[in-house]
């Protein structure tokens, strides 16, 4: 649609996730029209991410250095452990300042449309992890969706064998929503999850 290299550009950032046509032309043109937009310093940052930015060696979450702030952090509660599918995950639970305890993440769900087993996850690691018995809960916080809670039902099924406590998060309505709007299985599932006042 438009000529070499701005076309080159959205074509682009449409190839990243979540982001579509429209989208990555609004990305494009935002850069190109506003004089304050840094571009040096998104090419620097972007050429130095894959260099500098790794996987914890205990968690899986990013990290600049071999282990991640959650993971040097002495205040963190070691009897605790959060897993979640992705690095993004520990993000968004980080931002309640709800859990003090530490994270795995697994790197995926196991999806068999998508070819994604069990062996295809940080599972081993986990196992590994759970070894020394310091760990007293593992908290299940996969995605509420199909992946997410079929890798749930697996791990919960592989750790029934550990004497550890194995809790999954809550999922129903949301703060503010209405019930008229909710759908049968979140509906069912803020039922299931109540409790008593």
């Amino acid at each position: 649609m438009y000529d070499g290299i701005v076309q080159d550009l959205i074509d682009e950032f449409g190839r990243l996730p979540g982001i579509g046509p429209k989208s990555a032309q609004r990305i494009a043109f935002h850069i190109l029209q506003t004089p304050s937009f840094d571009v040096s310093r998104l090419s620097t940052l972007l050429g130095e991410i894959r260099d500098k930015v790794k996987f914890c060696e205990i968690c899986g979450n990013v990290s600049e250095q071999d282990r991640c702030s959650i993971c040097r952090d002495p205040r963190r509660n070691p009897a605790l452990i959060c897993v979640v599918e992705d690095a993004k995950d520990v993000a968004a639970i980080e931002r309640t300042r709800e859990f003090r305890g530490l994270y795995h993440v697994l790197g995926g769900a196991i999806s068999p449309i998508a070819g994604i087993g069990p062996d295809d996850l940080r599972v081993t690691q986990l196992m590994q992890r759970l070894a020394d018995g310091t760990v007293q809960e593992v908290i299940l916080a996969t995605n509420p969706n199909l992946e997410g809670e079929a890798t749930a039902t697996y791990l919960s099924r592989l750790l029934h064998t550990l004497e550890i406590r194995v809790t999954r998060l809550a999922s129903g309505l949301p703060v503010g929503g209405d019930l008229e709007y909710a759908d049968e299985v979140t509906l069912g599932r803020a039922f299931e999850g109540r409790r008593t006042l």
